[in-house]
């Protein structure tokens, strides 16, 4: 006999009750079971709620009472957010619940956000926004594998529209909690970036040779968004050690690029996880290629990797300051650091004759890194470019002396 699996439905049920009892009654009419959450401060429901917004406040270390008093929408909803998260973690430490989906606009948004963070990878995670896909959610707030959905029609008040939007969500959601195949990891897992094979060939020798050796490797295309996830599981000590090979997003993020947060290349020293690091596309900011160059990037030369995503050259003085900034967050980490440095280029596109090449550019970045790198991290020059197949035998190198060594673990 199938278990019957319970999604947590949340929302402001004095705002958005029709629909969020919709979408339960769909659940239900699937088959699944609902636990309902609400996240209201100011109204009530007509009708109960498994966990009431005073239980949500509470965990949240406040009260119903002093969110209104704050008389501030964005404090009241912070305690709020605060507490679903902390009521939604403790249900599924619990075994109540298999998934969640969170409605809401903007406030409900937000709130979801910090919901969604709290759950494990695995855990399916839906998000109905009328705001999703928005610039408005940064990288660094959008958790690892949640799912959204653009709810059209759907800011006040049920419609034929946002009903087609809900029911949608509601299979989704029932479908993901009984199809999920939740991470159970029989090898060590290795994080690794890149930046696509075009640009960044690494991977292709490298995660053959780390499964030969007992591993499972999984790669994050560091565009913001990978990087942020990335950065999630590293936080959570997922990786037996990482290979970050495409830190671009640190530059990304000084110079007004496709960033994954201000804390991209720390999470991982930060909770002593192993790190391999090499500087893969640091010289390039990532903009979206449809919207043109950023006025702080005009006159540069560029790169239009497809449509979507484009790429500027950073000068000499500004790759300084990506190799200061790099070695700042790996002085912090708490465990051993192999920066390894390939003096011939560190992406595909500035090999001599490449359209983004600029050999003093690299010559001053090298120097620098050679200059500010910490007395903790082992740093490696290579003369050779990142996409030789001598970097990768670098980076196996230092990889089995470290395994031999016991300092990154071979066995779970």
């Amino acid at each position: 006999m199938t278990v019957e699996k319970t999604i947590l439905v949340v929302g402001t049920y004095d705002t958005k009750e029709d629909e969020l009892w919709y979408l339960a009654e769909v659940i239900r009419g699937q088959g699944g079971a609902v636990l309902s959450m609400d996240v209201s401060v100011l109204g009530s429901p007509r009708r109960p709620v498994d966990v009431s917004k005073h239980e949500v406040a509470r965990a949240g270390g406040g009260t119903i009472a002093a969110a209104i008093a704050s008389g501030d929408e964005n404090i009241a909803m912070q305690i709020m957010g605060a507490g679903a998260a902390a009521k939604a973690r403790q249900l599924h430490l619990d075994g109540r619940i298999d998934g969640v989906v969170v409605l809401g606009g903007t406030m409900g948004t937000d709130l979801a956000l910090d919901l969604c963070a709290a759950l494990p990878v695995g855990v399916p995670k839906y998000v109905v926004s009328t705001v999703a896909f928005s610039p408005l959610m940064p990288p660094d707030r959008i958790p690892a594998d949640v799912q959204m959905i653009l709810w059209a029609g759907g800011l006040y008040g049920l419609n034929s529209i946002c009903r087609a939007a809900l029911s949608q969500a509601a299979g989704a959601i029932l479908g993901a909690a009984r199809a999920v195949e939740a991470p159970r990891r029989q090898r060590p897992l290795i994080g690794m970036t890149s930046f696509g094979k075009t640009v960044l060939r690494y991977m292709v020798q490298l995660k053959p040779a780390l499964e030969a050796r007992g591993f499972e490797v999984a790669v994050f295309h560091a565009t913001g968004m990978g990087g942020r996830a990335f950065e999630s599981l590293a936080g959570e000590g997922a990786f037996a050690a990482v290979l970050d090979f495409a830190p671009q997003e640190v530059s990304n993020h000084l110079f007004g690029g496709l960033s994954a947060g201000a804390d991209r290349l720390t999470h991982a020293g930060r909770v002593g996880t192993p790190q391999l690091v090499a500087p893969g596309c640091y010289d390039l900011v990532d903009f979206v290629g449809w919207q043109g160059v950023p006025s702080a990037l005009e006159g540069r030369p560029t790169h239009a990797h497809n449509r979507l995503l484009s790429s500027a050259v950073l000068d000499g003085p500004e790759r300084r300051a990506v190799a200061r900034s790099i070695c700042d967050k790996l002085s912090e980490a708490v465990a051993p650091v192999a920066l390894i440095l390939p003096e011939r280029g560190c992406n595909e596109w500035d090999r001599p004759g490449g359209d983004l090449q600029d050999a003093a550019g690299l010559a001053a970045f090298c120097a620098e890194i050679r200059a500010v790198c910490p007395d903790s991290v082992d740093l490696y020059p290579l003369d050779c470019h990142i996409n030789d197949a001598a970097f990768c035998d670098k980076v196996l190198e230092v990889f089995d002396a470290w395994v031999a060594s016991g300092v990154i673990k071979a066995e779970l």
